[in-house]
């Protein structure tokens, strides 16, 4: 056991390493949700209530792309670039390497959503979080949820050069009708119905409650069960799909 935990502590530090010399990766990671908000807030300078929409959606968004679109690329690459064949037929446990992948992505997550309060702190006329420990119990389930959804969906992308096709195909619908950049309630009903279907605006109104309504966690316990919900069944199909060898072989 204490040899498998090393092992995935160092696997852990390899992936920072690694992803900190990929500048396109950090940039889409770190960068780009950072520059919706910084100009989407500037648009929006003049009104504290879009403000108080569009922080907690970007904090939402930040623990999508940090989690389900870095691990959903990342893994298809692995795969088809028969990484993950040869790291199976070494002494490196199975559990230590996803450790170390995992860790890699909350690490992303958790440092974004920092970046994010504190910008929504200094420069959005957001107070710090008024209930810490609901905010840290929906960015845990949060990217929890995105990370097993990430990993499930990587088994469905047949290849590394249709990876962004069918990454955006899902992030970038589900980013626009959640609620990310507006209110979610001024969309049409039938894309609101499918937005509340998703995990992506309950887990933003979970978000919004810890760092600008005051709502509680118990205000929130609907919103909490169904990213929970989806976090499940993302664990159990990231398992039963998973494959070690490329889709090519």
């Amino acid at each position: 056991m204490a040899d498998s935990v090393t092992l995935a502590w160092r696997q852990y530090r390899l992936e920072r390493r690694m992803f900190w010399r990929n500048p396109a990766a950090a940039f889409f990671n770190f960068g780009l949700p950072l520059l919706l908000l910084a100009l989407l807030g500037t648009l929006y300078s003049d009104s504290q209530e879009n403000l108080d929409i569009l922080v907690p959606g970007i904090a939402g968004m930040a623990v999508v792309s940090t989690t389900f679109v870095a691990l959903a690329h990342n893994l298809v690459f692995l795969r088809e670039q028969g990484v993950l064949k040869r790291l199976r037929g070494t002494p490196m446990p199975t559990g230590a390497y996803l450790a170390g992948l995992f860790g890699n992505a909350v690490a992303n997550a958790a440092i974004q959503l920092a970046i994010v309060i504190v910008a929504g702190r200094l420069f959005y006329g957001i107070g710090w979080p008024v209930h810490w420990a609901e905010l840290i119990v929906f960015a845990v389930i949060g990217v929890v949820c995105f990370a097993a959804l990430g990993v499930a969906f990587s088994h469905l992308i047949p290849n590394f050069e249709a990876t962004p096709a069918y990454v955006n195909a899902v992030f970038l619908p589900v980013i626009f009708i959640s609620g990310v950049f507006f209110d979610a309630e001024q969309t049409p009903a039938f894309l609101r119905d499918i937005a509340q279907a998703l995990p992506l605006v309950h887990l933003i109104e979970g978000l919004s409650g810890a760092m600008v309504t005051g709502s509680t966690l118990a205000d929130n316990l609907s919103n909490l069960a169904v990213v929970a919900l989806w976090a499940a069944v993302g664990v159990v199909f990231a398992i039963r799909g998973f494959s070690w060898e490329s889709k090519r072989d």
